[in-house]
């Protein structure tokens, strides 16, 4: 273990977005003298937000670092933006992360944001703590939103102060774990606990009680009525916390910069070092091993964030995982098979870069100037060691991308490479069928950042349209056509006639040609230009214009000319046959269905089901999976484009969904006019 690392916190704020984190942050540096002045969000100029799209929104859209030192104690914020868009952002920050602080207003209630965060560290046994912030605004309540969140997660919930109020401003509150009282300058105020001294006590049994729960000591004492002491109640609340079973609540103003210091004070005593918990890694044995904090060993590092800027270039932020990284060593990037020297160490502070002479098993910094490192990399020293990928939300808003201007497509998707780097979130592919780069995020949002930091990193506009849907045409009866060309031009001439039979093909999606000739009609040298003709026709059906699948084509008859039949001919009369045959075949379009499984609470069941119905969606059943419902259902994909945005909002931002491609299945007809009717408009 590290003795250095056990006066590390690692520290990730989480929560809903505009409830304070990046107000919080600049609180903490500011009260641990880390900056000399506490800037506010609103005028942008907040250490944590800096990039320019940030400062314009006034909302953070990426995650930032900042250090600082605090009565001995190194202390690594993690700002990690809110709006459900960037979620990718607060798993890459808790990948490196050894606790959660998941900031919300004092409204009152529960927070989706609050919720979503609370939910993933109960999942990932992640450290977490409770701050309730902006509790000096009008109407806001400590212990109102208390009870909002011990509603849904029970005993689970500890809060750890009793507020103080003077005329229903926040003015003070008494410390559980102290047995005293302070006003918002944090001065012992003994007539705040004097007044609050029932609810104090109160609060302390529950708090006892939550203790004694994760130690049998403990517990044997707390059932024999003894009192437990402060230190007795603190370590039992900190085992608590680092099985993930107990999250305490605190609460204050970051804006106003009252009560940030005792939270400060409490993630000291409270919150676990890098020493808590090894490193889960596999070796180059495919084992399973854990890897101490220990700065003495072959150093280990992960990359959990990587930040691309056209001036400075790329930039990776690391955590050490054992030993102590030099400028000047060689390490091996296990995750690409090359090997990297490292030249520039950083400490990050927002943007500005503090240069470091090393950086200790447990600590958190930055690397410039690496060829070919990005989000997700392991680098050793020695022994090969891989960690779990970092898995992103499945990518579910879709957007076609263009170029603004002509010409500058190359530069789009150069810039959208090199952001690739930065947002791991997100990726770009192409359309075989329809041809289109397909943008695919998170959410709406998301893409948008992404073209507006197109714009401004890389000087290329980019488009965003919907996507068009790979539809298909097929038949559903069988018709005969004869196909006839006939030219004579002065020259020689062309000729050449095929009869053709159009029936559905016995396997899904693939075009059958038969050669059913007989006596010569078509002579052999030319069938092959038949079905060429055939094929190409294919490619644009009858209907609206989408490819024709399914089809079984049967030449059975035909006529030549010795002279001017010509391959071209042939050709040409099967495209003509085609033309006819497949239009007296009562042609219809197919479009792709989609299986879709949506995840839900419960009491959004009802809403969600009715409006998949409207999508011409199929319900095909329900699974309880703890206390959430996963829908399963069947939707055209054509009614499943702004699904994203749609569920999010029918469910407060709780749902989430994932599709995969299930079959094609025939459009109904009064859909089927309109898919007809917006192709032509588009030819037109």
């Amino acid at each position: 273990m590290s003795e250095r690392a056990e006066k590390i916190r690692n520290i990730a704020l989480i929560g809903h977005s505009g409830e304070g984190k990046t107000t919080l942050a600049e609180a903490i540096l500011f009260n641990a003298k880390a900056i000399d002045r506490q800037g506010k969000v609103d005028d942008g100029n907040s250490t944590m937000d800096f990039d320019p799209e940030e400062i314009a929104k006034k909302s953070s859209i990426s995650l930032a670092v900042a250090n600082c030192q605090y009565n001995g104690y190194k202390f690594n914020l993690i700002d990690v933006p809110g709006f459900f868009d960037f979620e990718g952002e607060m798993i890459e920050a808790l990948v490196a992360a050894d606790s959660a602080i998941i900031v919300t207003g004092g409204s009152g209630s529960l927070t989706v944001g609050t919720e979503k965060a609370l939910d993933y560290c109960l999942e990932h046994k992640i450290p977490a703590m409770i701050f309730i912030s902006g509790l000096d605004k009008d109407n806001s309540s400590y212990t109102d939103t208390v009870n909002a969140i011990k509603e849904r997660y029970g005993s689970k919930i500890c809060p750890m102060f009793v507020p103080h109020l003077e005329k229903d401003k926040f003015a003070g509150w008494v410390s559980i774990l102290d047995n005293r009282a302070y006003n918002l300058e944090g001065v012992e105020t003994p007539a705040i606990y004097d007044a609050h001294q029932a609810e104090f006590e109160e609060a302390k049994a529950l708090v006892a009680e939550s203790a004694a729960e994760n130690d049998e000591a403990l517990l044997e004492k707390f059932f024999e009525g003894e009192e437990l002491t402060g230190e007795e109640l603190a370590m039992g609340l900190q085992k608590g916390i680092t099985e993930g079973s107990t999250v305490p609540v605190y609460g204050g103003s970051g804006y106003a910069n009252k009560a940030v210091k005792n939270l400060m004070d409490r993630i000291i005593s409270m919150l676990p070092s890098p020493n808590a918990t090894p490193a889960v890694a596999t070796n180059d044995a495919g084992q399973d091993v854990k890897l101490e904090c220990d700065d003495t060993k072959p150093v280990v590092i992960r990359i959990f964030k990587t930040i691309v800027d056209p001036f400075v270039g790329r930039l990776n932020i690391f955590k050490v995982i054992q030993g102590t990284l030099h400028s000047g060593i060689t390490l091996n990037n296990v995750t690409k098979g090359s090997n990297e020297k490292i030249s520039s160490l950083y400490f990050l502070k927002g943007k500005k870069q503090e240069p470091a002479e090393s950086v200790v098993a447990g600590d958190i910094g930055a690397l410039a100037k690496l060829s070919d490192v990005t989000t997700g990399d392991t680098l050793c020293e020695g022994a090969v060691y891989k960690f779990a990928e970092i898995k992103m939300p499945e990518p579910v808003y879709s957007m076609a991308v263009y170029a603004a201007k002509k010409g500058d497509e190359d530069k789009i998707f150069a810039g959208l490479n090199k952001l690739k780097d930065e947002d791991i979130s997100f990726n770009v592919s192409k359309n075989a069928e329809t041809n289109e780069m397909l943008l695919s995020g998170v959410g709406e949002t998301q893409l948008s950042i992404l073209c507006k930091k197109l714009k401004n990193k890389f000087g290329c506009e980019a488009i965003l349209k919907e996507p068009r849907i790979a539809y298909r045409e097929t038949v559903r009866k069988s018709a005969e056509a004869e196909g006839k060309h006939k030219k004579q031009s002065g020259g020689a001439g062309q000729f050449g006639v095929c009869n053709v039979r159009f029936e559905p093909g016995a396997e899904d999606g693939v075009y059958e040609f038969v050669d059913a000739v007989v006596g010569g009609a078509v002579p052999r040298q030319f069938i092959p230009a038949v079905d060429k003709g055939l094929r190409e026709a294919i490619k644009t059906g009858v209907l609206a214009g989408y490819p024709m699948v399914n089809l079984k084509c049967t030449l059975f008859d035909g006529k030549y000319h010795p002279v001017d039949s010509k391959e071209i001919a042939f050709v040409t009369a099967a495209k003509l046959a085609f033309a006819e045959g497949v239009a007296n075949a009562a042609p219809c379009i197919l479009e792709p269905i989609m299986h879709v499984e949506i995840t839900i609470p419960n009491n959004y069941l009802g809403d969600v089901m009715g409006d998949m119905n409207k999508r011409r969606g199929r319900i095909l059943g329900t699974n309880q999976v703890g206390s959430k419902t996963v829908l399963e259902a069947e939707a055209p994909q054509g009614e499943l484009a702004k699904y994203a945005t749609d569920l999010r909002s029918m469910t407060q931002g709780r749902g989430s969904f994932t599709t995969r491609f299930e079959r094609y299945e025939e459009v109904p007809p009064m859909a089927q006019e309109k898919i007809i009717k917006e192709a032509k408009e588009k030819a037109e």
